[in-house]
């Protein structure tokens, strides 16, 4: 299965900032013609989102905040990236790992190359960070255990 896999969703889910529409002027890597996107969450799907390719609901990619998996995750953001988002702190920036979701269950997300956005101007890129050696593009999520 490739690293950014779309998948045709079937849900409902709900818009997490009003429908604002987030561009990646650069496209991500491997979809590099399409540019804007809704960032969508379901509260039964969390902490999973979904991010949604804007004028086609019926393709998204599923992405997750990368601190909530590996809350050390320590990205350096290249400078030129930075000044292409006009990222002025830290605090500047919105982190999205994206999730390959594999046979049997298993699923993993991109730890070197996360969509970085900056919060005010829903500007985007994907990144190779600088540290991109220390991370995996395969790094494992946790196995959600049964409630049975």
């Amino acid at each position: 299965m490739k690293c950014a896999e779309m998948i045709e969703t079937e849900t409902e889910p709900v818009a997490a900032d009003n429908r604002q529409v987030l561009r990646l002027p650069m496209g991500l890597l491997g979809f590099e013609q399409i540019k804007e996107y809704i960032l969508l969450s379901n509260p039964e799907e969390a902490p999973f989102r979904w991010l949604r390719v804007e004028d086609n609901p019926a393709l998204a990619f599923v992405v997750l905040d990368p601190f909530v998996v590996l809350p050390e995750y320590a990205p350096d953001i290249p400078k030129p990236d930075v000044e292409f988002l006009k990222l002025k702190e830290p605090a500047d920036a919105m982190l999205l790992g994206i999730v390959t979701i594999h046979d049997a269950g298993r699923a993993t997300m991109n730890l070197k190359g996360p969509v970085v956005f900056n919060r005010h101007t829903l500007i985007g890129r994907q990144v190779i960070i600088a540290n991109a050696n220390a991370y995996s593009i395969t790094h494992p999520l946790p196995v959600a255990e049964s409630s049975d």
